[in-house]
């Protein structure tokens, strides 16, 4: 399994309803971005999104991640705010075959 399935299945693992995608923003091996979009997010502060994604990687991945940039959403405003990121918006469409 490459990193960017392993980052992924922590993400799924710990919020199994979320929609992710994760890349390699430098093709290094060691900087990556992961989309996170959960209905588990809804009512919660971005810090605490970002808590949630962040303590079981940094366990996982102390050694092997430099740097991983989190963008996160919860389905409330992620349905608010995807006209705003079509890239995403199409990249999410295309993995998970339907409009979110």
């Amino acid at each position: 399994m490459s990193i960017l399935e392993d980052i992924e299945t922590i993400i799924k693992s710990n919020l199994p309803d979320a929609m992710i995608l994760v890349h390699n923003i430098n093709n290094d091996g060691e900087h990556f971005e992961a989309v996170v979009i959960s209905a588990t997010f809804n009512g919660m502060p971005l810090l605490k999104q970002h808590q949630q994604i962040m303590g079981p990687l940094r366990e996982a991945f102390d050694e092997r991640v430099h740097a991983l940039g989190l963008k996160t959403f919860s389905l409330d405003n992620w349905k608010q705010k995807k006209d705003n990121h079509p890239m995403i918006e199409s990249l999410i469409k295309e993995k998970y075959g339907h409009d979110k």
